[in-house]
């Protein structure tokens, strides 16, 4: 189908169901990104990280599956393209893990090729059983992505984390880390993170949240603002399954009183409009969809009523 530029687009949730063959997808043109007035307006919208008042923006980029293109040159050039667009629409998290295959190592090359930005904030994942796998696999991502400090590791889904946060504790006093954090996703392990949160300082925790995935806010989110911890929110589109849901449907027209021009921004609004919620991590494989997606960091947000409302209208809608 085309979009309202005249460029063919496949809709967002087929093209994220091909994205394990993304080596087979040929490149999609894309024409300059053309900004609404709200987003010329105005400047990218931040949150404070709790454990220190540092600002970062309110969407960042995930990179499971869409950046885990192997040596492939076009795929690699199509990364280098939305991770351009990512920064240059006031981007920072890229947050990554060496369980999403070549990733650490397309971004690595990536970022060699847009010279490092400045804005850039590492956060990638160890995720592997023991003290020295666990070493060598955070020293194998910094050779990968190039850097000398990540602003945050992450202990993934909880792997071995009391092992693992041993080791963080000693990077982040030697200056090798800047923030230490734990995830998990798809909705699992929640009693046992809400131990993990309430037992050890943590500066960062990472987890699943969106329309229907909506079990941390009893819990996990009132423990993160309770005991300032940064959340960020992974899948937020629900692995692109709330595109099917409103498949055909049509956007409200008042989405447009908190600045919403389309179905992503209204999914990534609603998540990061939560007071706990630091940054959503949205991850794409087009450039036009990482406009959309940055699109969400600009303008107003929905207060406590319109999120509200915006849950009523997306369930008569499925």
């Amino acid at each position: 189908m085309e979009d309202k530029f005249g460029r063919i687009q496949l809709p967002r949730r087929s093209f994220l169901k091909s994205a394990g063959a993304l080596t087979l997808t040929p490149l999609i043109s894309i024409l300059p990104f053309r900004a609404s007035t709200a987003n010329l307006a105005s400047s990218i919208l931040t949150k404070a990280i709790p454990a220190t008042k540092e600002m970062i923006p309110i969407i960042g980029m995930g990179s499971w599956l869409t950046f885990s293109v192997g040596g492939d040159e076009k795929d690699r050039a199509r990364c280098v393209r939305i991770l351009q667009a990512f920064f240059a629409r006031g981007g920072a998290m890229v947050d990554s893990s060496p369980m999403y295959g070549s990733s650490q190592a397309v971004i690595g090359h990536c970022l060699t090729k847009l010279d490092s930005p400045a804005g850039l904030f590492s956060a990638t994942k160890v995720w592997t059983l023991g003290k020295s796998f666990g070493i060598n696999q955070m020293a194998s991502a910094e050779e990968m992505w190039g850097v000398k400090q990540f602003d945050l590791m992450q202990i993934h889904n909880m792997l071995s984390w009391r092992t693992h946060l041993e080791t963080l504790k000693e990077w982040k006093a030697q200056g090798r880390i800047r923030y230490i954090g734990i995830t998990t996703s798809h909705g699992r392990r929640h009693e046992k993170m809400e131990k993990a949160l309430l037992e050890e300082n943590f500066d960062f925790v990472q987890f699943t949240y969106n329309m229907v995935d909506r079990e941390v806010e009893q819990r996990l989110l009132p423990i993160a603002k309770e005991r300032n911890i940064a959340v960020i929110v992974n899948r937020p589109f629900q692995r692109g399954g709330l595109f099917d849901m409103v498949e055909g449907k049509t956007l409200p027209d008042w989405a447009k009183e908190f600045d919403c021009e389309n179905w992503a921004q209204f999914f990534l609004k609603f998540v990061v409009s939560h007071p706990a919620v630091t940054c959503a991590i949205p991850a794409t494989s087009q450039v036009a969809h990482m406009h959309e997606n940055m699109g969400a960091a600009y303008g107003k947000l929905p207060d406590k009523d319109m999120r509200a409302r915006m849950l009523r209208y997306f369930s008569d809608q499925i």
